[in-house]
């Protein structure tokens, strides 16, 4: 599929703007954002789009945060729950549970120093799992899906990310929903400090928050090339920006490479771009490629960043 390319640039950050604050709070301590960082995904599910069934045992997902850990991660982000392209199935608490909190206590205990984040949409998990050692939540409903979800973090000063999507487990990475005027940025933009404002009325601490744009997620290709020229918006607002491009399909289209698994190059040129526009974290399956490539370009960037 050709990708039309789009006549605009993004703009660079108003100086005069609220600037992303340089630590991101969570329920275990606060992680400075003063250089990338990279969460490697876990998931412990049979049905994930590129890696599905590969971690589904204990024993494999820990020697999976294993190596995680030993290729740079610095957060390990344990998902139970798929919400892949094609049409996930959801799965009911108590077996997302089952999934992924003994993962979630036994990467807690061996690797002390690595933040947890869980992946969910579930209040009851998120309570569970930040009893079991994680410090973050990740959720790809941006608190849509379950409205005691902010209560749960705020309660357990929990950090969270907001990722933008539309629609339910099933089809929030499908095109159900992928409608956008003339600025897809905008409106992403828009729904995401929407969900913010919502999670800090009910407590949860502004310096908790991230915000993810949700690339893939409701947006074809070209309205996730669109928002991430656009990242330099999302900074302005305040909050820290992470990205999930991790061998999403619009790298596929772009590049022609059809299996998920070997989009490594076109994930590290996406991640590189949008650091460059002002994202600070990054979710992806293979951490040595990103942790090596990231900070050879922060290293770059820095003078200009400095000046």
């Amino acid at each position: 599929m050709a990708i039309d390319h789009l006549d605009r640039r993004p703009r660079s950050p108003d100086p005069m703007s609220p600037r992303p604050q340089p630590v991101w709070s969570h329920a275990l301590g606060r992680l400075r954002l003063d250089r990338p960082i990279v969460m490697g995904i876990l998931n412990v599910t049979p049905d994930s789009f590129s890696d599905g069934g590969r971690f589904f045992s204990v024993d494999e997902a820990l020697a999976r945060a294993e190596s995680l850990v030993a290729e740079g991660a610095d957060v390990i982000d344990v998902g139970g729950e798929s919400t892949r392209p094609q049409g996930a199935t959801p799965v009911d608490a108590a077996e997302e549970c089952r999934r992924v909190l003994p993962v979630i206590g036994e990467v807690r205990r061996r690797f002390p120093n690595v933040v947890i984040s869980v992946d969910t949409v579930k209040a009851d998990v998120a309570e569970r799992a930040l009893g079991e050692g994680a410090a973050i939540v990740n959720d790809v409903s941006a608190f849509r899906l379950d409205d005691q979800m902010a209560d749960v973090c705020a309660h357990a000063s929990a950090g969270v990310v907001l990722m933008h999507s539309r629609g339910g487990v099933s089809d929030m990475a499908t095109f159900a929903h992928a409608s956008y005027g003339a600025d897809v940025a905008g409106e992403v933009l828009a729904e995401l400090l929407a969900r913010a404002e919502v999670a800090e009325l009910a407590g949860v601490r502004r310096e908790a928050i991230v915000l993810d744009p949700g690339i893939g997620f409701s947006k074809r290709s070209e309205h996730s090339i669109a928002v991430l020229q656009e990242l330099p918006r999302m900074v302005d607002a305040g909050y820290p920006v992470m990205v999930g491009v991790s061998r999403k399909r619009f790298i596929g289209e772009i590049s022609g490479v059809r299996d998920p698994a070997e989009r490594v190059h076109g994930t590290t040129g996406a991640n590189v771009m949008a650091l460059a526009f002002g994202a600070r974290i990054f979710r992806v399956h293979d951490v040595a490629a990103a942790r090596q490539a990231l900070d050879v370009a922060w290293a770059i960037l820095q003078p200009e960043l400095d000046g």
